[in-house]
């Protein structure tokens, strides 16, 4: 479990769907016996004490059958979904294929992009024109992975999870032919280092786990 400040208050955890039962137990077991109401996309319990987690549902819609809210969350939650990943940053990019954490399919590569120079005049602008060049083709080379690797099964896929570095990831929404990948986007956006693919391994506990804003008593 990890745990964050919240803007405007509280706190995020992250709890993986085979701890969320203990999880929800011990608030009880803190804050008294709660009000739980529930939407599509998030279950809020109300502790006896005041105390507030607003339980944020991955892969929405919650399923409708399965007993009462949180009964149902654990279900949810728990189900093994067929996921695409695509994680891109200037340089490296990473796709992979999951049954739950199961990783099925994957390819990472990378292609070199220099920074910034800090010269002036006609060799700046050289300098710029090349790097530009290599910057195209690393999103490219991206988008060639992730054609590769998730088009021939986005049919399959219930969800599409993004990562990396949102700009480098938004340079390839113009590429049409990713236009049924990115029709399947589903949050979190991931945030990661390099797309190696021990980072992409690694994902399935960050898009499977539940994100909960806790709200302390007043």
């Amino acid at each position: 479990m990890t745990s964050r400040p919240a803007k405007g208050g509280g706190r995020w955890v992250s709890v993986a769907p085979d701890r969320l039962n203990r999880w929800i137990d011990g608030f009880v077991d803190r804050h008294g016996p709660p009000r739980v109401t529930a939407s599509a996309s998030e279950v809020r319990l109300e502790g006896a004490d005041g105390a507030v987690a607003e339980c944020r549902v991955p892969f929405p819609p919650l399923v409708q059958a399965g007993g009462g809210p949180l009964a149902r969350l654990v279900t949810h939650v728990r189900t093994e979904r067929r996921v695409g990943v695509l994680l891109v940053r200037l340089g490296g990019h990473a796709a992979g294929i999951f049954q739950g954490a199961e990783l099925l399919s994957s390819k990472v590569g990378s292609r070199p992009v220099h920074g910034r120079s800090a010269a002036g005049g006609w060799s700046q602008r050289r300098f710029a024109r090349r790097r530009e060049k290599q910057v195209d083709q690393a999103h490219e080379a991206a988008a060639e992975v992730a054609l590769r690797v998730l088009g021939p099964r986005v049919e399959e896929l219930e969800a599409v999870v993004l990562g990396g570095d949102r700009r480098a990831v938004d340079a390839l929404r113009s590429d049409r032919r990713l236009a049924p990948v990115f029709a399947l986007e589903a949050e979190p956006f991931l945030t990661v280092p390099d797309p190696r693919l021990v980072v992409l391994r690694d994902t399935p506990a960050q898009f499977r786990a539940v994100r909960i804003r806790v709200s302390d008593p007043t």
